[in-house]
């Protein structure tokens, strides 16, 4: 048989193991509930693209919308979140990264494209385009994303 001292020990790091998942997962709700427009449109286009994979449709209206404001504020509730679960369900993704990204020409608000590619099961959706445009307050809000092209490259 083990001796108790390593028996304890081994106690202790399975609790900490223990701990560390529940805190972790704890973070993860929070973030998951608390998503928000940013300050920079790539940080924006990182938390909608988070909020669709964890279905967060609350999230995801949060961050969608026009110079305006966004559609949590803007729409009828019911409407954002029949029209987020629609968007969730086509930009699930296993990755993503940012590719480039570049001013829209031609607005009379500040707005950027950015350009992701998606790795959705095995295979990679490059150059999907998202606009992003600044509300009155600094916010930077998803305005549009390509949702053929993603459905196109599934």
């Amino acid at each position: 048989s083990m001796p108790q001292t390593a028996r304890d020990t081994r106690f202790v790091i399975l609790g900490l193991v223990l701990l560390t998942t529940l805190f972790s997962a704890c973070t993860t709700t929070i973030i998951e509930s608390g998503a928000a427009a940013a300050a920079l449109p790539q940080i924006s286009v990182e938390r909608f693209l988070q909020a669709a994979n964890s279905r967060d449709l609350h999230g995801m209206g949060r961050i969608f919308g026009t110079t305006d404001g966004d559609y949590m504020e803007t729409r009828r509730r019911e409407d954002v979140e029949i029209q987020m679960e629609a968007i969730s369900s086509i930009l699930e993704h296993q990755d993503y990264r940012i590719v480039r990204e570049e001013m829209v020409a031609g607005r009379s608000v500040p707005a950027t494209r950015i350009y992701v590619t998606l790795t959705v099961g095995n295979k990679a959706i490059s150059n999907v385009p998202f606009v992003v445009v600044q509300t009155n307050d600094g916010r930077w809000l998803v305005e549009q994303v390509d949702l053929a092209m993603v459905m196109a490259g599934r």
